[in-house]
């Protein structure tokens, strides 16, 4: 098993399970392999692609398959080529956007939890400027 399927296995578990959101189940990764989140969530994302390629891992120019060799370029094939480019460039706008959307909802989510707990740490290091201020 490689470690983008362990890392997408485990995160899709978390959530499956209800009590995390994707966000949080990549920070307590993180916190477990001891790696930056954003490593974790790339390989998360690099195991969904294989699986969203039909388990065709990428190849090494970046695409899901290997082509051919052409001996000649017609007109048909580079109006052929033409129109899977601008087909790919489609499907990688849908991918930008999923992962633009992901970022947002984690974005949110650390947002929402550092506004909760605002309030609680600037007492506490209200309380501490208190006692550093206070005569010896």
């Amino acid at each position: 098993m490689t470690k983008a399927q362990e890392v997408y296995e485990q995160v899709e578990a978390m959530v499956v399970s209800g009590e995390v959101k994707k966000a949080d189940a990549f920070k307590t990764l993180a916190e477990q392999y001891g790696q930056p989140i954003d490593s974790l969530r790339g390989a998360y994302y690099q195991h969904k692609r294989v699986l969203d390629n039909g388990g065709t891992p990428p190849t090494a120019s970046g695409g899901g398959t290997r082509r051919t060799r052409r001996r000649e370029t017609t007109s048909e094939t580079a109006v052929e080529s033409a129109i899977a480019t601008l087909r790919r460039a489609i499907d990688s706008i849908d991918a930008e956007i999923e992962v633009a959307k992901e970022r947002a909802s984690e974005a949110q989510a650390e947002y929402e939890a550092m506004q909760a707990s605002a309030d609680e740490r600037k007492t506490a290091i209200n309380e501490k400027i208190t006692l550093l201020e206070q005569p010896a």
